[in-house]
């Protein structure tokens, strides 16, 4: 699950147009959102949670050999 990070807002002193400046934040709040709700990888999709079929029918074919 992706999180997402806040920051205080806040503008630079210099700066006189306030209002551009926080639609520049909200912005780019939302296209990082987007960006980590939306993100097809999926890490915990590709982990190994152990051996599979193809392990399990070699070790029963090997040991079933070994018994005979």
């Amino acid at each position: 699950m992706a999180t997402i990070d806040t920051a205080s807002l806040s503008s630079p002193a210099g700066r006189r147009d306030g209002q551009a400046s926080v639609f520049a934040e909200i912005r780019d709040f939302w296209h990082q959102f987007i960006a980590r709700a939306f993100n097809p990888y999926r890490p915990e999709l590709h982990y190994m949670r152990g051996p599979g079929p193809a392990c399990r029918a070699k070790q029963t074919a090997s040991s079933q050999r070994h018994s005979s």
